[in-house]
C-alpha cells in the first residue's frame, strides 16, 4: 500500500506497509532528514535481507507482529489458540491510516484522519498530543478468524508509543497466551542494561553485552515489582550516561509483565515488551477484544541522559502532569510509626510549619485496631479510641498552619484480623479452597469482584468528603499477589490490574484535587501506567542516603526529579543502621519531589535550624529542578558520583558531588559540568545558604572560597576539581550565566 516517512526531535521511524503481509519498520534510529517520497523504495529497499543457503526461499519478514508464517523463528509476539486450532496467524494487511500531515509517503496516499485510531490510554487523552504523528495499521487473518490494528504515535519529544489491538473475528472462543509488540535494534546496538532489585534496593543496574538468544525480564508479582526494570537498554559498545548510541523499551503496566530483548543468527534484534498472561486468563469471544498496554520506545545519540531528556519532555507535557510547586513533604511514619498521640502529632505540625513544610502526611495508624502491622487493613474508619473527636482536629490544626494534610491508605488489602475480613472473607483472591501465603500479615481484596469495589470507593470517598481538608493520599500496596485467584476462581492479576486503575480514576474523578503518591512497599509500583493516576512515585523505602543515590539515579532513568519523593531521613536509617551527618542526607534529598522523613520534635535547635536552610534551598532552586534537563556525569573513579540538573535555556544549573568511598586515588580528578552553553560564562560557587561539607584537606581549590567564573566549554571539558571529600558526603554546587 505505502511506505511512510515520520520524524519527531531527530527520530525518524519508517514503516514499510506495501503488503500484502504485517508492515516492516525498516528505519527506527536517527533522523533521516526531510527524504523526498521518492527515496523511500530505495531505503526499504537496502534494509532488506538476502536469501542466503539453508533457509526460507524469499526474504524473511520481521514485522511489527513477528509470524513464524513469514519466517520469524525467534519468540513469538502472538500466542494463542482455539481449542487446539488456529495457533498461528498469517495477517494481511487492510488498511493504513496516517495522522501527520509532514509525513513523507510513498507508493499513493494512504487514508488519512483519525478514523477507528481511538484512545491509546483509555482516558481519553491520547498521548504525545496534537502535534504527534501517528499511524495506525490494519490487518485481518480470516482463517484463523482474528483482526489485529496496531497503533504507533511518534510524539513531539521523540517518544515512539506502540499498542496493539486483537479481535475474535470467529465463531468460537480464543485463548489468547501473548501478545508482545516488539521494534528492531539496529546491529550496532551490542550491549544491553536493565535495572533489578529488591525492596530497599530498587533500581539496580546490570549490564552485559547481547548474545545471541533471548534476555526475558518477566515481573510475576501482580504489581510492578521491587526487580522491574524501568527501561531495557540495548546500545554501541561502552555507552554511558553522556555518550553512546541507545535504544529502549518500557512496559506501561502495573501487573505481570514481560520486557524482552532478542538477537537471531539471522541478524535481526528486537525489543519489545506486554502484559504477561496466566492461563486461561484472556478468553475472546466471538466479537471481543485485547488490547496490550502501551510500550514507549525511546532512542538516542547522547547515551543514557538523551533517553531520559525525551521521556522527561514527555511526561511534562502531558495533561495531568503537576503544574503546581510540588510542597515540601513531612511524612510522620519514622516519627512516629504506630504511636499516635494527637498531641505529639499536633507538636510536629507546629515544628514542621517552622522549618518550611508545606504538606503533613498522617501515616499508618490512624484507623480502627492498627496499633501494628497485623490487624485492621480493610477496615476505613477512623479509630475512636485514639481520635475520639475524629480527624478533624489534627486536620484542622495542620490546615491553619498553612499546610496541607496527607493520608496514608492502602486500600487493595486487608488484614485477616480485621472486621472486613471476618465479615467477607470471600472477599479475597486466592486459589479454590486455600489462602496464600501471608505476607505482612495481610491479603489481597478482590477489587474486580463488584461489591468489594464498590465498598472500597465508597469507604475512601466517605472519607474525603467528611475531610475536605484531605489534599493528599499515600496509597501504598505491600504485598505481592500470589495465588491471586478471582472470585469466579479463575487468574486475577489482570482484572485487579484494571479494576486498581478504575478506582483511582473514580475516586480522582470526585475529588480532583485530591493528589495522590504510589508507593508499594517503596518502589514496587512505579511505572508509566499507574503514574498516569497518580502525581508521584515513593522511590523506596529506604531512606539511607547512600544507597538512595543509586536508587535516586536510576529512577531518573524514566521518571523527572518532580515525580520522585526524596526525603531527608534520621541521622541513623532505620533500614540500614548506617549513620550520616545531615548535610549529606540533605544534599541527597535535595534533587527530587523534597521532603522529610524524621522526627524533627527530638532534633536539636542547631539541627533544625540547618534543616530549615536546606528547605529553603530547595525551595529556591525548585523551579530549575523540577523543570530543568537531568544530567548524569560519568567520572573514572567508581568512588565520585555526580549529577545536576540544568535549566531549559541553559542560564543556570545545580549539581551535585559525592565521594562515595574511599579509592586508589587520595584526590579524584576534576569533575566536568555537562548541559551548560559552550558559548556562555558561568559564575561557579558552592550552594549558598548551606554549610558546606567539613572535608580532610588542609587546604581547598580556590574556588570554593572565593567562586570563580569559566566558560561553559571548559567547565564540560575540563571541568573543576572537587575538594578532598570523606566517604559518604556531598558537595553541591550552583552555577549562574553572568551574560
Amino acid at each position: 500500500m505505502t511506505i511512510v516517512h515520520l520524524r519527531r526531535a531527530g527520530t525518524s521511524l519508517v514503516l514499510d506497509a506495501r503488503g500484502p503481509g504485517l508492515p516492516r519498520v525498516a528505519h527506527w534510529g536517527a533522523d533521516l532528514g526531510p527524504l523526498p517520497a521518492d527515496d523511500l523504495p530505495g531505503l526499504v529497499d537496502v534494509t532488506t535481507a538476502p536469501v542466503v543457503p539453508s533457509s526460507f526461499d524469499g526474504p524473511t519478514v520481521l514485522s511489527l507482529l513477528p509470524e513464524a508464517s513469514a519466517g520469524w523463528s525467534g519468540r513469538p509476539a502472538l500466542a494463542g489458540h482455539r481449542a487446539g486450532t488456529a495457533w498461528s496467524t498469517a495477517f494481511r494487511l487492510d488498511d493504513v491510516t496516517v495522522d501527520d500531515p509532514a509525513a513523507a509517503v510513498d507508493g499513493g496516499p494512504p487514508r488519512t484522519g483519525t478514523t477507528g485510531r481511538g484512545d491509546m490510554t483509555g482516558r481519553g487523552d491520547e498521548p504525545g498530543g496534537p502535534d504527534a504523528a501517528r499511524v495506525t495499521v490494519r490487518a485481518v487473518d480470516p482463517d484463523a478468524g482474528l483482526a489485529l490494528t496496531v497503533e504507533l504515535t511518534l510524539d513531539p519529544a521523540g517518544v515512539l508509543l506502540i499498542r496493539h489491538r486483537l479481535r475474535n473475528t470467529g465463531t468460537g472462543d480464543y485463548e489468547l497466551r501473548e501478545l508482545t509488540p516488539v521494534l528492531p535494534v539496529p546491529p550496532v546496538a551490542t550491549e544491553l542494561l536493565d535495572l533489578t532489585g529488591r525492596w530497599c534496593r530498587e533500581r539496580s543496574p546490570q549490564r552485559h553485552p547481547w548474545p545471541m538468544g533471548a534476555w526475558v525480564r518477566e515481573g510475576r508479582h501482580g504489581r510492578t515489582g521491587h526487580d522491574a526494570t524501568l527501561l531495557l537498554v540495548a546500545g554501541t559498545p561502552g555507552f554511558g550516561f553522556g555518550h553512546g548510541e541507545v535504544w529502549a523499551v518500557h512496559t506501561a503496566w502495573s501487573g505481570d509483565h514481560v520486557t524482552v530483548a532478542e538477537r537471531r543468527p539471522t541478524g535481526d534484534a528486537t525489543l519489545g515488551g506486554g502484559e504477561l498472561l496466566a492461563p486461561g486468563e484472556v478468553v475472546l469471544g466471538p466479537g471481543e477484544e485485547y488490547t496490550t498496554p502501551l510500550l514507549y520506545a525511546v532512542r538516542s545519540a547522547a547515551g543514557l541522559d538523551g533517553l531520559s531528556d525525551a521521556l522527561h519532555t514527555h511526561l511534562r507535557a502531558r495533561p495531568g502532569h503537576p503544574r503546581t510547586p510540588r510542597p515540601v513533604t513531612l511524612n510522620v511514619w519514622e516519627a512516629v510509626y504506630f504511636d499516635h498521640d494527637p498531641g505529639r502529632l499536633r507538636a510536629l505540625a507546629d515544628r514542621a510549619a517552622e522549618i518550611g513544610v508545606e504538606r503533613f502526611v498522617l501515616d499508618d495508624g490512624w484507623f480502627r485496631g492498627r496499633r501494628d502491622d497485623t490487624a485492621g487493613l480493610g477496615d476505613w474508619y477512623v479509630d475512636e479510641r485514639i481520635w475520639p473527636d475524629g480527624l478533624h482536629p489534627l486536620v484542622d490544626h495542620v490546615t491553619g498552619l498553612g499546610l496541607q494534610f496527607g493520608l496514608w491508605v492502602e486500600p487493595e488489602m486487608v488484614n485477616p484480623d480485621s472486621d472486613l475480613f471476618r465479615a467477607h472473607p470471600d472477599w479475597v483472591l486466592r486459589a479454590p479452597g486455600r489462602l496464600p501465603p501471608s505476607w505482612r500479615h495481610q491479603q489481597v481484596l478482590d477489587l474486580a469482584h463488584p461489591p468489594v469495589f464498590a465498598y472500597l470507593l465508597g469507604r475512601l470517598d466517605a472519607l474525603l468528603t467528611e475531610h475536605p481538608g484531605i489534599a493528599y493520599l499515600k496509597w501504598d500496596h505491600n504485598r505481592d499477589l500470589t495465588e491471586a485467584g478471582d472470585h469466579r476462581g479463575r487468574p486475577g492479576v489482570r482484572a485487579q490490574t484494571l479494576a486498581a486503575y478504575r478506582l483511582l480514576d473514580e475516586l480522582r474523578a470526585r475529588h480532583p484535587g485530591v493528589e495522590i503518591e504510589s508507593c508499594a512497599s517503596g518502589g514496587a509500583r512505579v511505572d508509566l501506567e499507574i503514574l498516569r493516576r497518580t502525581d508521584r512515585v515513593w522511590a523506596s523505602d529506604c531512606n539511607d542516603a547512600l544507597e538512595r543515590l543509586s536508587v535516586q539515579r536510576w529512577t531518573g532513568l524514566l521518571l523527572p526529579p518532580e515525580l520522585v519523593g526524596t526525603h531527608v531521613g534520621p541521622e541513623r536509617s532505620h533500614t540500614t543502621h548506617r549513620v550520616h551527618e545531615l548535610g549529606f542526607r540533605a544534599a541527597t534529598a535535595l534533587f527530587g519531589h523534597h521532603g522529610i522523613e524524621w522526627d524533627i520534635g527530638a532534633v536539636s535547635d542547631a539541627e533544625r535550624a540547618e534543616l530549615a536552610a536546606w528547605v529553603a534551598l530547595h525551595k529556591r532552586l525548585r523551579p530549575l529542578l523540577h523543570a530543568g534537563r537531568v544530567v548524569r556525569i560519568d567520572h573514572p573513579d567508581p568512588a565520585v558520583q555526580a549529577h545536576g540538573v540544568v535549566a531549559p535555556d541553559r542560564s543556570r544549573a545545580v549539581y551535585a558531588v559525592t565521594r562515595l568511598t574511599t579509592s586508589v586515588a587520595q584526590v579524584p580528578g576534576p569533575v566536568r559540568l555537562p548541559g551548560l552553553d559552550p558559548a556562555r560564562r558561568y559564575a561557579v560557587t558552592p550552594a549558598r545558604g548551606v554549610p558546606g561539607p567539613a572535608t580532610l584537606a588542609m587546604t581547598e581549590p580556590g574556588w570554593v572560597a572565593a567562586g570563580v567564573t569559566l566558560g561553559g566549554t571548559v567547565l564540560a571539558s575540563v571541568g573543576l576539581q572537587m575538594p578532598a571529600l570523606h566517604p559518604e558526603q556531598s558537595l553541591v554546587v550552583e552555577v549562574t550565566a553572568v551574560d
